[in-house]
């Protein structure tokens, strides 16, 4: 090869491999950004209730492992002339048709006196919690509305430390593989915990606070400012509580508008703040995970949007929603989702005349 076209082909490759390094990040980090979902309301979702029923607000939504998803809703803040409450549990195959309904006072339980949360583990059992004056315990159906197990007893709460009660409990999530319920305990100004349960006896297992130190009700009941340091305590809050696949713990403090994540045994792992300089009185709702866990979910009640969030990053990469009464908007109170196996999100709005909506996943957002 003669010396001009070794000097050309070594500048070629030269040129060539500079090229690949400015180019293989931006392309990296575009196909990162176009693997964000994106969802389309379907209005048409859940069908008409029979029986001229109408729900008040939806205070849980849960998604079982056929797909079906469950609310749980305050029958009487029904507010529309002539409309009848629905039972206080409904279940709605993946169509939007009731399947069954159910809930109220029965014998050898005590319902709540104002329901709240709402899932449906692993063995098809159906757990209920309440966040009434007097809700001081949460409850386990079958499927079907047969009951099995109460853990608590009705208005008995001895604060953050007592092992026996919760205290307007929110959530439940269950680990079957240990037999362990998780209960995010509680909202307003009683307990400020996550609390664990055996599943099947009700025996008290373990609890922590925020930063997975003992709770302190005194200092959680402080006035917080929300440019300052963050709070040492959960808020008054205490929202949500889901378990990745990986086995941590995430828990909604609503009311300092963060996101803190736990082992299992209550070990602290990280933070993560949802639109804390937006002004709302609290953002993190509920959340819930993508179907392959790449992100997680986050329904914003202070400003009435979904947030997406990048798992592994815990960083928001989108959103959707906004405050307004029209399909795809949320009218005043954005409270709950939950998310099926194809990856569309259900949401529920926790106001008077309540509503389930339903957000199809499209596609990955396009450049």
């Amino acid at each position: 090869m003669s010396p001009r076209r070794t000097i050309i082909c070594a500048l070629l490759l030269t040129a060539l491999a500079w090229s690949e390094r400015q180019t293989t990040p931006l392309a990296a980090g575009a196909q990162q950004m176009n693997d964000v979902p994106v969802f389309q309301v379907d209005a048409a979702w859940p069908k008409p209730l029979p029986n001229n029923w109408a729900v008040g607000p939806v205070s849980g939504i849960a998604t079982d492992a056929r797909d079906h998803i469950w609310i749980i809703h305050r029958a009487e803040g029904v507010t529309q002339a002539g409309r009848v409450p629905a039972p206080p549990v409904i279940e709605f195959d993946p169509a939007g048709n009731v399947v069954q309904t159910w809930g109220g006072p029965g014998t050898g339980y005590q319902w709540p006196q104002r329901v709240h949360g709402i899932t449906v583990d692993a063995s098809d059992r159906v757990w209920i919690s309440g966040n009434g004056d007097t809700d001081t315990h949460i409850l386990a159906f079958t499927r079907t509305g047969k009951f099995l197990l109460q853990i608590g007893r009705s208005g008995e709460s001895g604060g953050s430390h007592d092992t026996a009660n919760v205290a307007r409990a929110t959530q439940m999530r269950v680990d079957v593989r240990t037999n362990e319920v998780y209960v995010s305990d509680g909202e307003m100004n009683q307990h400020h915990r996550v609390i664990v349960f055996d599943s099947e006896t009700g025996a008290y297992k373990r609890h922590w606070g925020a930063y997975g130190a003992r709770p302190d009700d005194a200092a959680a009941s402080a006035p917080v400012d929300p440019a300052g340091p963050p709070s040492k305590q959960f808020g008054t809050a205490v929202h949500c509580v889901r378990i990745d696949r990986d086995g941590l713990v995430y828990v909604c403090d609503r009311s300092n508008s963060r996101i803190q994540i736990f082992r299992k045994d209550g070990t602290f792992q990280k933070e993560v703040f949802v639109a804390r300089e937006s002004g709302a009185a609290g953002t993190v709702y509920d959340l819930d995970f993508s179907p392959d866990q790449k992100f997680f979910y986050v329904a914003d009640g202070g400003n009435q949007k979904v947030w997406i969030l990048r798992r592994d990053q815990s960083r928001v990469v989108g959103s959707f929603g906004e405050r307004g009464p029209d399909a795809g908007q949320f009218a005043t109170s954005l409270h709950d989702l939950t998310v099926d196996s194809k990856g569309n999100v259900y949401t529920g709005e926790a106001a008077a005349g309540g509503r389930v909506q339903k957000f199809t996943l499209r596609q990955a957002r396009t450049p």
